[in-house]
């Protein structure tokens, strides 16, 4: 009987492990034959659901990333707990349905409130829409309360809320929109520094990055986003789909970036058809450039950006004000779905040149009893990432992305657990073989159990790799 047991507690592992490495392969195959989603939220986001008065609105926490949705022309109040000295920045991903009809004048909103309900100014632009484009796809707006000197309102500690409110205009679908939203807090500086922002810097468009372009895949969101350094980097895009890409850039250094659209066949011309957008690390919004399309090739380019500079915060310009401090900046370049009518769904060759000038400075000297995120430096860690090609979310590493540790985070299975059930099945066939040896019988039955050996189907050399694990491990 001990000995039945202990084959069937073989037949139940290897039958487990059928089971695992089929459950495996079918998340590869619909992992392989699925479309990218329109954007991929961060794993384990906390859903939360905006209420409709600030007095009821769920706190949000710093550093936490959240999933909640809007309506047509709704308008949902999230709460921010705040000190006195600390700036808090807010940002909201809103995310049309695939196939969402959406006009010019769609988009987001949002704004801080303090405990009073006045709206805090800090001269950012709080609102994001689809523009001439009416392309549906991912828009971020943002909002902030600055702390510190050279503010006017929102200074004490309190209760805030933070307003995001949809725009929505005549004809655009009205379904649901799902949000991601994410706060992070900036601590105050040890000492007080300048408010005047930097004036002079150098403005002149660089000579376009040269040489051997490496292939990136770009990621569906701030989440997956690829790391990229500076060169050229060279990608595929489809009509209607957002390619996200990140970029370590140090305090003092200047970003500067192009995408470009190879050419294809088809007839007419689109005056909006590929956009080109900048984010900071707290995903705000910095710069955009834009291009029309003939079926040549045509190039979006980002105006030239000033250092990374803690003072920048300062400007009135929102292009300047949002280059303030070191991180990764994002790039998120789009296709219209108008480029399906009159030169096919593609994908369409897209390359993008990125250079990042200037030697990395001091960085800011932020007050070491509340020390700053890992969003305002860059790190040995960042450096390498962006070399590497890693994703945001510390991916595969590698510039195409691994389709089996993909195929196991989809089937649910984790590595280790691959790993160890993969050990144990190798472990119970040695021992039944080894047990063949010792009585003859073969297969490790025991008399009477008449179990005839079964033929291999690997080739005469099988025998030779029996007892050790497979050689993909």
């Amino acid at each position: 009987m001990g000995r039945r047991t202990g084959r069937w507690r073989g037949r139940t592992v290897l039958a487990g492990a059928a089971a695992l490495f089929s459950a495996v392969a079918s998340a590869g195959q619909a992992t392989a034959a699925s479309t990218p989603p329109p954007y991929r939220f961060a794993a384990g986001a906390e859903q939360v659901e905006g209420a409709t008065a600030p007095t009821d609105a769920v706190r949000l926490t710093p550093g936490t990333t959240y999933r909640s949705s809007v309506g047509d022309n709704g308008k949902l109040y999230y709460g921010l707990r705040l000190d006195a000295v600390s700036t808090a920045y807010v940002s909201v991903t809103a995310v049309p349905k695939a196939g969402t009809k959406a006009v010019y004048s769609d988009g987001i909103k949002v704004s801080l409130q303090d405990p009073n309900g006045n709206k805090c100014f800090s001269g950012d632009a709080g609102a994001a829409r689809f523009g001439p484009t009416e392309s549906p796809r991912p828009i971020t707006a943002w909002a902030s309360r600055r702390a510190g000197p050279g503010t006017y309102t929102c200074k004490s500690a309190g209760a805030y809320s933070v307003l995001v409110e949809r725009i929505s205009g005549a004809g655009s679908s009205p379904d649901d929109w799902e949000l991601e939203l994410r706060y992070v807090s900036e601590p105050a500086l040890k000492k007080a520094a300048s408010t005047t922002a930097p004036e002079v810097w150098d403005s002149a468009s660089p000579q376009a990055v040269d040489g051997l372009a490496r292939t990136r895949r770009g990621g569906t969101s701030f989440n997956e986003a690829r790391s990229l350094a500076q060169g050229v980097w060279k990608d595929d895009i489809q009509a209607g789909q957002t390619l996200f890409y990140r970029v370590p850039v140090d305090w003092g250094q200047q970003l500067y970036a192009t995408a470009e659209l190879g050419p294809a066949s088809g007839d007419g011309f689109l005056g909006n058809a590929l956009g080109l957008s900048l984010y900071n690390p707290v995903r705000a919004f910095v710069d955009d450039a834009g291009t029309g399309y003939d079926g040549k090739a045509k190039a979006a380019t980002l105006e030239p950006l000033p250092p990374v500079a803690y003072e920048n915060r300062y400007d009135v310009d929102d292009q300047v004000s949002g280059m303030r401090f070191a991180g990764w900046y994002y790039l998120a370049v789009h296709l219209s779905t108008e480029m399906a009518g009159k030169f096919g769904d593609g994908p369409f060759d897209l390359t993008l040149r990125v250079r990042v000038s200037g030697t990395a400075g001091t960085p800011a000297a932020y007050d070491g009893t509340a020390a700053p995120p890992d969003v305002f430096d860059v790190t040995a860690g960042d450096k390498a990432a962006a070399s590497n090609g890693a994703a945001a979310t510390g991916g595969d590493g590698g510039p195409d992305g691994s389709t089996a540790m993909k195929a196991v985070a989809v089937g649910g299975i984790g590595a280790g657990t691959v790993l160890v059930l993969g050990l144990a099945v190798w472990t119970v066939v040695a021992r039944r073989r080894a047990a063949a040896a010792g009585s003859g019988v073969a297969g490790g039955s025991g008399p009477g159990e008449g179990t005839a050996p079964v033929p291999s189907a690997q080739g005469p050399d099988a025998r030779s790799r029996e007892y050790g694990p497979p050689r993909a491990w």
